[in-house]
């Protein structure tokens, strides 16, 4: 089994980054945490961070036939881009989003998620841990769901 993971605008800036918000972790940190998780579930990936919208369209388009699922945390373009809810319709690889934080109880513009739309799960306010169960939930949606 193998997983794209994409991480979004300023992810890269964990760390710095309103840490009252997203944790003081480094994305260094949140790169190795889904390593981890990832390698003791005998799980392939590929990381990708972009702070570009056509650079994650480009990675989701170029995962078809590649990958069998994706785990995607979009940050900002949750909540602006059809262009990327419309590359993961294109490819549909199952999907699984996941937010550091728990959107849902921060701003109102903040409150819709383009990509929920296609996501089999959204996990959201669990911190680097939302990473682990949205690993587990498409392994697990992927091995006997589909």
């Amino acid at each position: 089994m193998k997983f794209l993971i994409i991480n979004g605008p300023n992810l890269n800036l964990l760390g710095l980054r309103e840490p009252d918000i997203y944790g003081s972790q480094s994305y260094a940190a949140l790169c190795d945490f889904i390593g981890e998780v990832c390698q003791s579930e005998g799980i392939e990936y590929k990381l990708f961070q972009s702070n570009h919208e056509g650079a994650i369209v480009d990675e989701i388009q170029a995962a078809y036939k590649c990958f069998d699922g994706i785990v995607i945390n979009p940050a900002a373009y949750t909540h602006t881009s059809v262009a990327i809810l419309d590359a993961l319709k294109a490819v549909a690889i199952p999907t699984a989003e996941v937010h550091l934080s728990d959107v849902n109880s921060r701003e109102d513009f903040r409150r819709f998620s383009y990509v929920s739309l296609v996501a089999a799960k959204t996990v959201c306010g669990r911190g680097f841990e939302g990473y682990r169960e949205a690993i587990l939930f498409l392994k697990d949606y992927i091995e006997n769901d589909l």
